[in-house]
């Protein structure tokens, strides 16, 4: 049996994150790391060791759905493994992304005012305003962080979603993180193999 490292009892983290953003949405800022991290290791381990090791996401969908036995255990059905379902997932992702930057951009330009609501799956507005004391910082650190944590609570949704009817960690198949990771270890791996010759 496995010694447990210290990276194993990350499926705390991601608890902790959704936790803490409920009460103050100014934490949702800390998710940062969750979407840099993975790209930087990426870059310069030319690996997918955040996915592998890291994810506390990742880690608490297991343990949900592996150890308390709530996920059906089927197969993750072929079309979401495919590439064509990633990449444009993946893209998706990153429209509501860019979206989500577009938005703080106008409150930072005075074009738009703070929104104090999170959409989840990107439609449905929720409103949560109790997470921020108006003027606590700019209108556009506040506004990046009810986008961000929406996008964090959605695609955590979907991830929960899919371990109840497939496999714990179904969502690790179509994650738009992990999608961006492969890319850049298979574009890294590529260059190295043509310096090689």
């Amino acid at each position: 049996m496995r010694t447990k490292k210290w990276y194993d009892y990350l499926w705390i983290w991601s608890i902790i994150y959704f936790a803490m953003g409920f009460f103050n949405i100014l934490f949702a800022w800390l998710g940062m790391i969750d979407f840099l991290l993975p790209l930087l290791i990426a870059v310069f381990g030319k690996s997918k060791w955040f996915c592998n090791h890291l994810c506390g996401r990742g880690q608490l969908f297991a343990l949900l759905g592996g150890k308390l036995k709530l996920s059906r255990n089927k197969p993750t059905p072929k079309w979401m493994v495919s590439k064509w379902f990633r990449y444009s997932f993946l893209l998706f992702f990153m429209t509501m992304f860019g979206n989500m930057v577009f938005q703080t951009w106008l409150v930072a330009s005075g074009a738009a005012g703070l929104r104090e609501a999170i959409k989840l799956l990107w439609t449905i507005r929720v409103p949560w305003g109790w997470t921020y004391t108006a003027g606590a910082v700019s209108p556009w650190i506040a506004q990046f962080s009810f986008g961000f944590y929406g996008l964090m609570l959605t695609s955590l949704i979907i991830g929960l979603a899919v371990m109840l009817l497939y496999k714990p960690r179904s969502w690790c198949t179509f994650c738009p993180m992990g999608t961006m990771t492969q890319g850049i270890c298979r574009l890294e791996n590529r260059k190295d193999n043509i310096e090689s010759l």
